[in-house]
């Protein structure tokens, strides 16, 4: 660097300096502080120049008010959805007037006329057995019964809504349902046992005695269609269901219905279609055979 520079430096920094330590008069006035003194046992501003912490600005018209940095906002939950409802809430129910619950009744009333109706078409179209439609049928009365009385007594009264509780008729119905015990198949012409599942509860001479009619009425005849009785002293019931050439002898532990009858019809025909070269020529190797009447005992187990 040249001398020139140099003394055009240490002229710059000595006028900057002279500036600086401008002296003052005594007719200055000092400057005036930016806050008030500390009082004692006060805060003092850690600002130069500053003997008070510093203040927020007031706010004016029309700002927004102030958040705190500490504190969050407390979040709007007008416009959150509405929370469902827990496992075992339910919404609250306003009581209903003696008008309402008059009406109500009515209207369960009608409800079982409407099912004691649908019940008798029921059985109409063969889909339940006598046992079945008794004992569902007596469930309905009763219950519109006890209802009907309830309310005679006291029109105000709600106990009859446990009376009309649904749920049983479907109970009654399995349980008066027919079920299949045995199911025996036999040469029509030689009265020989083809084949047989579950403990037939007849006699081999009673059987071969009902295959003797069976077989005259349909040499004169024609086929007789099924023939169905109730054992001595037993609420069971034997089904005889004669095919081409063999007879389907099939136990129920109650009365079937006519759809239950027409089910073992179908199955027999089945059988008598799939094994119809055995059958012909009187050859009856189970293992060479198939039987479709199994698949009502297997329906047992489920």
């Amino acid at each position: 660097m040249s001398s020139n520079e140099d003394e055009h430096s240490s002229s710059l920094l000595r006028r900057l300096i002279n500036e600086d330590r401008e002296t003052r008069t005594p007719e200055d006035d000092l400057p005036e502080p930016k806050s008030k003194p500390a009082s004692p046992g006060g805060i003092i501003s850690p600002i130069p120049g500053m003997t008070s912490p510093a203040q927020p600005s007031p706010a004016r018209r029309g700002d927004s008010p102030a958040r705190s940095p500490i504190r969050p906002r407390a979040p709007d939950t007008s416009e959150l959805p509405h929370q469902p409802l827990l496992p075992g809430q339910t919404d609250p129910v306003q009581a209903l007037t003696p008008r309402e619950q008059m009406q109500r009744a009515e209207e369960a009333l009608i409800n079982l006329r409407e099912k004691t109706a649908r019940l008798a078409a029921e059985f109409a179209e063969g889909k339940l057995n006598q046992a079945q439609f008794d004992a569902v049928y007596g469930r309905y009365s009763e219950q519109r019964d006890i209802t009907e009385r309830l309310l005679t007594r006291n029109p105000e009264s709600q106990a009859w809504q446990s009376v009309v509780k649904p749920g049983h008729t479907g109970f009654l119905k399995q349980m008066y349902e027919a079920r299949v015990i045995s199911y025996a198949i036999y040469d029509q012409e030689t009265a020989e046992q083809i084949s047989t599942t579950g403990a037939v509860l007849m006699k081999p001479l009673q059987i071969k005695a009902v295959l003797a009619r069976l077989r005259a009425v349909a040499q004169t005849r024609g086929n007789p269609g099924p023939a169905q009785k109730k054992l001595a002293d037993d609420e069971r019931s034997v089904l005889f269901v004669p095919g081409e050439q063999t007879v389907a002898v099939v136990i129920f532990s109650l009365t079937p219905s006519p759809s239950q009858i027409e089910r073992i019809k179908d199955i027999h025909r089945d059988f008598e279609r799939a094994n119809q070269h055995t059958i012909r020529q009187r050859d009856y190797a189970i293992s060479r055979m198939v039987f479709p009447h199994r698949a009502l005992f297997e329906e047992k187990k489920h």
